[in-house]
Protein backbone atom coordinates (compact mmCIF):
# COMPACT_ATOMS: atom_id res chain seq x y z
CA UNK A 1 0.00 0.00 0.00
CA UNK A 2 1.10 3.61 -0.84
CA UNK A 3 1.14 6.34 1.19
CA UNK A 4 0.37 10.03 0.71
CA UNK A 5 0.51 12.62 3.41
CA UNK A 6 -2.64 15.00 2.55
CA UNK A 7 -2.11 18.36 4.26
CA UNK A 8 -5.85 20.12 4.42
CA UNK A 9 -7.23 22.69 6.90
CA UNK A 10 -10.73 21.10 6.76
CA UNK A 11 -11.53 17.79 8.51
CA UNK A 12 -14.31 17.27 10.95
CA UNK A 13 -15.73 18.32 12.93
CA UNK A 14 -15.65 21.17 10.92
CA UNK A 15 -19.18 21.19 8.62
CA UNK A 16 -19.99 22.93 5.15
CA UNK A 17 -18.85 21.73 2.07
CA UNK A 18 -15.16 22.49 1.80
CA UNK A 19 -14.71 19.68 4.37
CA UNK A 20 -15.79 17.37 2.03
CA UNK A 21 -12.93 17.38 -0.54
CA UNK A 22 -10.28 15.55 1.19
CA UNK A 23 -12.73 13.66 3.62
CA UNK A 24 -14.48 11.57 0.58
CA UNK A 25 -10.56 11.17 -0.89
CA UNK A 26 -9.29 9.72 2.40
CA UNK A 27 -12.23 7.53 2.62
CA UNK A 28 -11.65 5.81 -1.28
CA UNK A 29 -8.11 6.16 -1.53
CA UNK A 30 -6.81 2.59 0.18
CA UNK A 31 -9.50 0.55 -2.98
CA UNK A 32 -7.15 2.20 -5.18
CA UNK A 33 -3.81 1.37 -2.78
CA UNK A 34 -3.50 4.54 -1.42
CA UNK A 35 -3.15 4.98 2.59
CA UNK A 36 -3.97 8.46 3.29
CA UNK A 37 -2.08 10.10 6.30
CA UNK A 38 -3.80 13.12 7.26
CA UNK A 39 -2.36 16.57 8.33
CA UNK A 40 -4.71 18.99 9.85
CA UNK A 41 -5.24 21.91 12.15
CA UNK A 42 -5.67 21.34 15.89
CA UNK A 43 -7.29 24.32 16.66
CA UNK A 44 -9.27 25.48 13.60
CA UNK A 45 -11.50 28.05 13.29
CA UNK A 46 -14.24 27.14 10.99
CA UNK A 47 -17.28 28.78 10.01
CA UNK A 48 -19.43 25.85 11.09
CA UNK A 49 -19.11 22.22 12.85
CA UNK A 50 -21.00 19.08 12.22
CA UNK A 51 -19.50 16.30 14.04
CA UNK A 52 -21.55 13.80 11.74
CA UNK A 53 -18.71 14.04 9.27
CA UNK A 54 -16.36 11.67 11.52
CA UNK A 55 -18.34 8.85 10.09
CA UNK A 56 -16.57 9.12 7.21
CA UNK A 57 -12.98 8.86 8.94
CA UNK A 58 -11.94 5.45 7.97
CA UNK A 59 -10.98 2.89 11.23
CA UNK A 60 -7.18 3.39 11.58
CA UNK A 61 -6.29 6.74 9.43
CA UNK A 62 -3.21 8.37 11.35
CA UNK A 63 -4.36 12.29 11.58
CA UNK A 64 -1.77 14.71 12.59
CA UNK A 65 -3.23 17.62 13.77
CA UNK A 66 -0.72 21.06 14.06
CA UNK A 67 -0.88 23.82 16.95
CA UNK A 68 -0.78 26.98 15.69
CA UNK A 69 -2.20 30.44 16.31
CA UNK A 70 -5.30 31.08 14.61
CA UNK A 71 -5.81 35.42 13.71
CA UNK A 72 -9.29 35.32 13.82
CA UNK A 73 -9.79 36.23 17.27
CA UNK A 74 -7.53 39.74 16.22
CA UNK A 75 -9.73 40.23 12.89
CA UNK A 76 -12.65 39.66 15.34
CA UNK A 77 -11.75 42.62 17.60
CA UNK A 78 -10.23 44.66 14.74
CA UNK A 79 -13.89 44.51 13.15
CA UNK A 80 -16.06 44.57 15.89
CA UNK A 81 -17.33 41.31 16.28
CA UNK A 82 -18.13 39.00 19.26
CA UNK A 83 -14.65 36.55 20.43
CA UNK A 84 -17.48 33.57 20.42
CA UNK A 85 -18.44 34.72 16.72
CA UNK A 86 -17.84 32.20 13.87
CA UNK A 87 -16.03 33.92 10.67
CA UNK A 88 -18.06 32.81 7.42
CA UNK A 89 -16.53 32.72 3.64
CA UNK A 90 -18.49 35.50 2.81
CA UNK A 91 -17.38 37.74 5.47
CA UNK A 92 -15.55 39.75 2.80
CA UNK A 93 -18.76 40.58 1.14
CA UNK A 94 -20.84 42.53 3.79
CA UNK A 95 -23.06 44.91 2.26
CA UNK A 96 -22.09 48.10 4.03
CA UNK A 97 -18.83 46.85 5.91
CA UNK A 98 -17.38 49.20 8.69
CA UNK A 99 -13.63 51.00 8.37
CA UNK A 100 -12.76 48.82 10.98
CA UNK A 101 -14.03 45.91 8.68
CA UNK A 102 -12.45 46.96 5.89
CA UNK A 103 -9.26 47.87 8.28
CA UNK A 104 -9.86 43.93 9.32
CA UNK A 105 -9.94 42.66 5.68
CA UNK A 106 -6.93 45.24 4.69
CA UNK A 107 -4.64 42.94 7.60
CA UNK A 108 -6.16 39.98 5.99
CA UNK A 109 -4.89 40.58 2.26
CA UNK A 110 -1.80 42.60 2.87
CA UNK A 111 -0.20 40.84 6.33
CA UNK A 112 -1.61 37.47 6.34
CA UNK A 113 0.22 36.03 2.99
CA UNK A 114 -1.30 33.71 1.36
CA UNK A 115 -4.31 33.79 3.89
CA UNK A 116 -5.11 34.17 7.55
CA UNK A 117 -3.49 30.29 8.34
CA UNK A 118 0.32 31.45 7.17
CA UNK A 119 1.25 30.97 11.18
CA UNK A 120 0.60 27.19 9.98
CA UNK A 121 3.03 27.09 7.76
CA UNK A 122 6.10 27.02 9.62
CA UNK A 123 5.14 24.60 12.69
CA UNK A 124 4.02 22.23 9.80
CA UNK A 125 7.02 22.18 8.11
CA UNK A 126 9.11 21.47 10.99
CA UNK A 127 7.27 18.43 12.45
CA UNK A 128 6.54 17.37 8.99
CA UNK A 129 10.14 17.73 8.14
CA UNK A 130 10.89 15.35 11.09
CA UNK A 131 8.42 13.51 10.64
CA UNK A 132 8.76 12.15 6.96
CA UNK A 133 12.15 11.24 7.71
CA UNK A 134 10.80 8.67 10.30
CA UNK A 135 7.29 7.82 8.14
CA UNK A 136 7.98 7.88 4.82
CA UNK A 137 5.48 8.53 2.09
CA UNK A 138 5.35 8.32 -1.22
CA UNK A 139 3.76 11.41 -2.37
CA UNK A 140 2.30 14.73 -0.63
CA UNK A 141 -1.71 16.48 -1.58
CA UNK A 142 -2.39 19.65 -0.47
CA UNK A 143 -5.63 21.01 -0.96
CA UNK A 144 -6.54 24.81 -1.10
CA UNK A 145 -7.76 27.46 -0.01
CA UNK A 146 -6.49 28.24 3.01
CA UNK A 147 -3.69 28.08 0.15
CA UNK A 148 -0.95 27.91 3.22
CA UNK A 149 -1.54 23.87 2.66
CA UNK A 150 0.45 24.02 -0.83
CA UNK A 151 2.93 26.69 0.76
CA UNK A 152 4.14 24.01 3.51
CA UNK A 153 4.15 21.28 0.49
CA UNK A 154 6.40 23.90 -1.57
CA UNK A 155 8.83 23.92 1.60
CA UNK A 156 8.43 19.98 1.75
CA UNK A 157 9.28 19.28 -1.41
CA UNK A 158 12.64 21.13 -1.78
CA UNK A 159 13.42 19.82 1.64
CA UNK A 160 12.83 16.19 1.02
CA UNK A 161 12.31 15.71 -3.13
CA UNK A 162 8.50 14.12 -2.45
CA UNK A 163 6.68 14.12 -5.41
CA UNK A 164 3.63 16.72 -5.16
CA UNK A 165 0.20 16.88 -6.23
CA UNK A 166 -1.70 20.18 -5.66
CA UNK A 167 -5.49 20.65 -5.67
CA UNK A 168 -7.35 23.66 -6.18
CA UNK A 169 -11.41 23.79 -4.66
CA UNK A 170 -11.06 27.55 -5.47
CA UNK A 171 -8.29 29.67 -7.44
CA UNK A 172 -5.72 31.45 -5.85
CA UNK A 173 -5.48 35.09 -7.31
CA UNK A 174 -8.51 34.19 -9.89
CA UNK A 175 -10.78 33.88 -7.00
CA UNK A 176 -14.03 35.90 -6.90
CA UNK A 177 -12.76 37.78 -3.80
CA UNK A 178 -9.32 38.50 -4.72
CA UNK A 179 -9.87 42.13 -6.19
CA UNK A 180 -11.72 42.76 -2.46
CA UNK A 181 -8.54 42.17 -0.48
CA UNK A 182 -7.54 45.71 -0.88
CA UNK A 183 -4.01 44.83 -2.08
CA UNK A 184 -1.22 47.19 -2.37
CA UNK A 185 1.27 46.39 -4.94
CA UNK A 186 3.81 44.67 -3.43
CA UNK A 187 1.27 42.13 -1.50
CA UNK A 188 -0.32 41.61 -5.13
CA UNK A 189 3.31 40.74 -6.12
CA UNK A 190 3.61 38.72 -3.07
CA UNK A 191 0.68 36.65 -3.46
CA UNK A 192 1.77 36.04 -7.59
CA UNK A 193 5.39 34.83 -6.78
CA UNK A 194 3.48 32.53 -4.37
CA UNK A 195 1.28 31.10 -6.45
CA UNK A 196 4.30 30.68 -9.47
CA UNK A 197 6.24 29.01 -6.76
CA UNK A 198 3.06 26.27 -6.88
CA UNK A 199 2.47 25.95 -10.51
CA UNK A 200 6.14 25.73 -10.78
CA UNK A 201 7.21 23.34 -8.45
CA UNK A 202 4.15 20.99 -8.15
CA UNK A 203 4.17 17.62 -9.68
CA UNK A 204 0.62 17.51 -10.74
CA UNK A 205 -2.20 20.36 -10.31
CA UNK A 206 -5.99 19.67 -10.46
CA UNK A 207 -8.62 22.22 -9.84
CA UNK A 208 -12.81 21.60 -10.12
CA UNK A 209 -13.71 23.11 -13.31
CA UNK A 210 -12.80 22.95 -17.31
CA UNK A 211 -13.09 26.97 -17.23
CA UNK A 212 -10.93 27.24 -13.93
CA UNK A 213 -8.63 24.94 -15.60
CA UNK A 214 -8.03 26.93 -18.96
CA UNK A 215 -8.12 30.09 -16.68
CA UNK A 216 -4.84 28.74 -14.27
CA UNK A 217 -3.20 27.58 -17.74
CA UNK A 218 -3.56 30.74 -18.86
CA UNK A 219 -1.63 32.46 -16.35
CA UNK A 220 1.64 29.38 -15.86
CA UNK A 221 0.19 26.39 -14.56
CA UNK A 222 0.70 23.77 -16.63
CA UNK A 223 -0.88 20.24 -17.53
CA UNK A 224 -3.43 20.80 -15.04
CA UNK A 225 -6.23 18.11 -14.65
CA UNK A 226 -9.87 18.41 -13.34
CA UNK A 227 -11.12 16.92 -10.82
CA UNK A 228 -14.87 18.46 -9.98
CA UNK A 229 -17.00 17.98 -6.59
CA UNK A 230 -18.67 14.89 -6.32
CA UNK A 231 -21.14 12.78 -4.60
CA UNK A 232 -20.82 10.05 -1.85
CA UNK A 233 -23.30 6.92 -2.89
CA UNK A 234 -23.48 6.18 0.75
CA UNK A 235 -24.90 9.43 1.90
CA UNK A 236 -28.02 9.01 0.16
CA UNK A 237 -28.62 5.11 0.93
CA UNK A 238 -31.05 5.65 4.10
CA UNK A 239 -32.88 8.62 3.32
CA UNK A 240 -36.54 7.84 2.58
CA UNK A 241 -38.72 11.25 2.51
CA UNK A 242 -41.94 12.03 1.24
CA UNK A 243 -41.87 15.00 -0.86
CA UNK A 244 -42.60 18.16 0.48
CA UNK A 245 -46.73 19.29 0.24
CA UNK A 246 -45.68 23.20 -0.59
CA UNK A 247 -44.31 23.84 -3.75
CA UNK A 248 -40.80 24.23 -2.27
CA UNK A 249 -37.78 25.88 -4.15
CA UNK A 250 -34.63 25.10 -2.04
CA UNK A 251 -31.35 26.34 -1.75
CA UNK A 252 -28.79 24.74 0.68
CA UNK A 253 -25.33 26.65 1.70
CA UNK A 254 -24.34 30.62 1.83
CA UNK A 255 -25.83 33.03 -0.01
CA UNK A 256 -23.64 36.85 -0.05
CA UNK A 257 -24.66 39.43 -2.18
CA UNK A 258 -23.00 38.20 -5.13
CA UNK A 259 -25.41 35.49 -5.16
CA UNK A 260 -28.88 38.07 -4.89
CA UNK A 261 -30.67 36.32 -7.75
CA UNK A 262 -32.96 39.56 -8.54
CA UNK A 263 -34.75 37.87 -11.48
CA UNK A 264 -35.77 34.82 -10.07
CA UNK A 265 -37.45 36.73 -6.34
CA UNK A 266 -39.19 38.95 -9.00
CA UNK A 267 -40.74 36.39 -11.01
CA UNK A 268 -41.91 34.46 -8.02
CA UNK A 269 -43.33 37.57 -6.90
CA UNK A 270 -45.00 38.41 -10.02
CA UNK A 271 -46.24 35.19 -10.72
CA UNK A 272 -47.35 35.15 -6.93
CA UNK A 273 -49.37 38.22 -7.51
CA UNK A 274 -50.92 36.79 -10.67
CA UNK A 275 -52.07 33.04 -9.24
CA UNK A 276 -53.34 33.90 -5.51
CA UNK A 277 -53.17 29.76 -5.06
CA UNK A 278 -49.15 30.00 -6.11
CA UNK A 279 -48.96 32.06 -3.32
CA UNK A 280 -50.60 29.51 -1.09
CA UNK A 281 -48.26 26.66 -2.20
CA UNK A 282 -44.48 28.64 -2.65
CA UNK A 283 -42.03 28.36 -0.49
CA UNK A 284 -38.59 29.22 -0.55
CA UNK A 285 -36.11 27.60 1.60
CA UNK A 286 -32.84 29.03 2.02
CA UNK A 287 -30.36 27.36 4.52
CA UNK A 288 -27.14 28.70 5.78
CA UNK A 289 -25.54 32.24 6.14
CA UNK A 290 -27.67 34.44 4.15
CA UNK A 291 -27.19 38.12 3.39
CA UNK A 292 -29.41 40.31 4.38
CA UNK A 293 -29.99 42.12 1.29
CA UNK A 294 -31.38 39.02 -0.29
CA UNK A 295 -33.80 38.17 2.93
CA UNK A 296 -34.86 42.30 2.45
CA UNK A 297 -35.04 42.03 -1.22
CA UNK A 298 -37.67 39.28 -0.41
CA UNK A 299 -39.11 40.65 1.82
CA UNK A 300 -39.94 44.00 -0.12
CA UNK A 301 -41.52 41.82 -3.26
CA UNK A 302 -43.77 40.60 -0.75
CA UNK A 303 -42.56 37.38 -0.28
CA UNK A 304 -42.00 37.99 3.55
CA UNK A 305 -44.73 34.46 4.13
CA UNK A 306 -43.23 32.57 1.60
CA UNK A 307 -39.74 32.61 3.16
CA UNK A 308 -38.23 30.00 5.80
CA UNK A 309 -34.81 30.68 6.68
CA UNK A 310 -32.50 27.78 8.79
CA UNK A 311 -29.35 29.02 10.14
CA UNK A 312 -27.33 25.69 9.69
CA UNK A 313 -28.22 22.10 9.19
CA UNK A 314 -26.35 19.30 9.76
CA UNK A 315 -25.55 17.12 6.70
CA UNK A 316 -27.91 14.39 7.42
CA UNK A 317 -30.64 17.09 7.77
CA UNK A 318 -29.30 18.78 4.43
CA UNK A 319 -29.40 16.27 2.83
CA UNK A 320 -32.86 14.44 3.77
CA UNK A 321 -34.53 18.35 3.07
CA UNK A 322 -32.81 18.18 -0.32
CA UNK A 323 -34.13 15.18 -1.46
CA UNK A 324 -37.88 16.06 0.03
CA UNK A 325 -37.80 19.64 -2.02
CA UNK A 326 -40.18 19.85 -4.73
CA UNK A 327 -37.49 22.24 -6.94
CA UNK A 328 -33.55 22.67 -6.06
CA UNK A 329 -31.92 25.72 -6.75
CA UNK A 330 -28.55 26.49 -7.67
CA UNK A 331 -27.35 30.51 -7.84
CA UNK A 332 -23.99 30.69 -9.33
CA UNK A 333 -22.16 33.98 -7.96
CA UNK A 334 -22.47 36.88 -10.58
CA UNK A 335 -18.71 37.26 -10.66
CA UNK A 336 -16.13 37.42 -13.34
CA UNK A 337 -15.31 33.83 -12.53
CA UNK A 338 -18.78 32.30 -12.70
CA UNK A 339 -18.25 30.22 -15.47
CA UNK A 340 -15.89 27.99 -14.30
CA UNK A 341 -17.99 28.37 -10.55
CA UNK A 342 -18.54 24.45 -9.96
CA UNK A 343 -20.20 24.48 -6.47
CA UNK A 344 -20.18 21.32 -4.49
CA UNK A 345 -24.04 20.95 -3.65
CA UNK A 346 -24.86 20.28 -7.38
CA UNK A 347 -23.27 16.74 -7.66
CA UNK A 348 -25.38 16.03 -4.34
CA UNK A 349 -28.48 17.70 -6.28
CA UNK A 350 -27.65 15.20 -9.02
CA UNK A 351 -27.67 13.04 -6.40
CA UNK A 352 -30.86 13.87 -4.76
CA UNK A 353 -33.16 12.91 -8.14
CA UNK A 354 -35.04 16.51 -7.54
CA UNK A 355 -35.34 19.17 -10.43
CA UNK A 356 -32.82 21.80 -10.60
CA UNK A 357 -33.08 24.99 -11.89
CA UNK A 358 -29.68 27.18 -12.22
CA UNK A 359 -29.42 31.03 -12.10
CA UNK A 360 -26.44 31.69 -14.27
CA UNK A 361 -25.16 31.50 -18.09
CA UNK A 362 -26.63 28.96 -19.74
CA UNK A 363 -23.25 28.36 -21.08
CA UNK A 364 -21.50 28.16 -17.70
CA UNK A 365 -20.10 24.83 -16.57
CA UNK A 366 -22.09 24.05 -14.28
CA UNK A 367 -25.27 24.26 -16.41
CA UNK A 368 -23.31 21.97 -19.17
CA UNK A 369 -23.91 19.48 -16.58
CA UNK A 370 -27.35 20.04 -15.79
CA UNK A 371 -28.12 20.28 -19.50
CA UNK A 372 -25.90 17.10 -19.89
CA UNK A 373 -27.51 14.86 -17.35
CA UNK A 374 -30.85 15.84 -17.96
CA UNK A 375 -31.31 17.43 -14.42
CA UNK A 376 -33.04 20.95 -14.87
CA UNK A 377 -32.72 24.09 -16.22
CA UNK A 378 -30.55 27.05 -16.53
CA UNK A 379 -32.21 30.59 -16.44
CA UNK A 380 -29.46 33.40 -17.10
CA UNK A 381 -28.95 36.29 -14.42
CA UNK A 382 -31.32 39.15 -16.33
CA UNK A 383 -33.72 36.88 -18.47
CA UNK A 384 -37.30 37.26 -16.45
CA UNK A 385 -39.18 36.06 -19.24
CA UNK A 386 -37.46 32.81 -19.39
CA UNK A 387 -37.21 32.56 -15.62
CA UNK A 388 -40.91 33.00 -15.25
CA UNK A 389 -42.04 30.51 -17.83
CA UNK A 390 -39.55 27.83 -16.61
CA UNK A 391 -41.29 28.71 -12.97
CA UNK A 392 -44.69 27.96 -14.07
CA UNK A 393 -43.70 24.92 -16.32
CA UNK A 394 -42.39 23.48 -12.57
CA UNK A 395 -45.55 24.69 -10.99
CA UNK A 396 -47.69 23.01 -13.24
CA UNK A 397 -46.11 19.73 -13.15
CA UNK A 398 -46.34 19.70 -9.49
CA UNK A 399 -50.07 20.34 -9.22
CA UNK A 400 -50.64 17.65 -11.64
CA UNK A 401 -48.06 15.18 -9.58
CA UNK A 402 -45.65 15.24 -12.34
CA UNK A 403 -43.00 17.13 -11.30
CA UNK A 404 -39.97 14.78 -11.34
CA UNK A 405 -35.92 14.69 -12.43
CA UNK A 406 -35.49 12.61 -15.33
CA UNK A 407 -31.79 12.95 -15.04
CA UNK A 408 -29.85 10.22 -16.66
CA UNK A 409 -26.15 8.58 -15.12
CA UNK A 410 -24.40 10.62 -13.00
CA UNK A 411 -22.08 8.14 -11.54
CA UNK A 412 -18.90 9.35 -13.03
CA UNK A 413 -19.49 12.18 -10.48
CA UNK A 414 -19.04 9.56 -7.91
CA UNK A 415 -16.88 10.22 -5.01
CA UNK A 416 -15.59 6.91 -5.49
CA UNK A 417 -15.18 7.62 -9.38
CA UNK A 418 -12.93 10.59 -8.68
CA UNK A 419 -11.17 9.10 -5.85
CA UNK A 420 -10.05 6.81 -8.52
CA UNK A 421 -8.93 9.45 -10.71
CA UNK A 422 -6.84 10.91 -8.45
CA UNK A 423 -5.18 7.97 -7.58
CA UNK A 424 -4.64 7.82 -11.27
CA UNK A 425 -2.31 11.15 -11.07
CA UNK A 426 -0.45 10.22 -7.83
CA UNK A 427 0.47 7.04 -9.83
CA UNK A 428 1.51 9.40 -12.72
CA UNK A 429 3.70 11.73 -10.51
CA UNK A 430 5.86 8.99 -8.50
CA UNK A 431 6.31 7.09 -11.74
CA UNK A 432 6.56 9.40 -14.26
CA UNK A 433 7.03 8.43 -17.96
Amino acid sequence: MKRVLIITYYWPPAGGIAVHRCLKFSKYLREFGWEPIICTADNPEYPVLDSENSKDVLKGTTVLKMKFWEPFNLFKFISGKKKEERIHNVFLEEEKPTFAHKLGIWIRGNIFIPDARKFWIRPSVKFLTKYLKEISVDAIFTNGPPQSTHIIAYRLKNKLGIPWHADFQDPWTQVDYFPQLMLNPISHKVHKAMENRVFDNADKITICSDTWKTDLESIGAKDVGVIVWGYDETDFENINVELSPKFTISHYGSLGPDRNAKTLWNALSIISKENEKFSEDLEIELAGFISHTIINELKSLGLKNNLTLFKHLSRKETLERMCRSQVLLLILNNMPNVMGRLPGKLFEYLASRRPIITIGPPDSDASKIIKETNAGTSCNFEDLDTTINTIKNLYEKFKSGQLNSNSTDISQYSNKILTKKLAGYLDQIIKPD
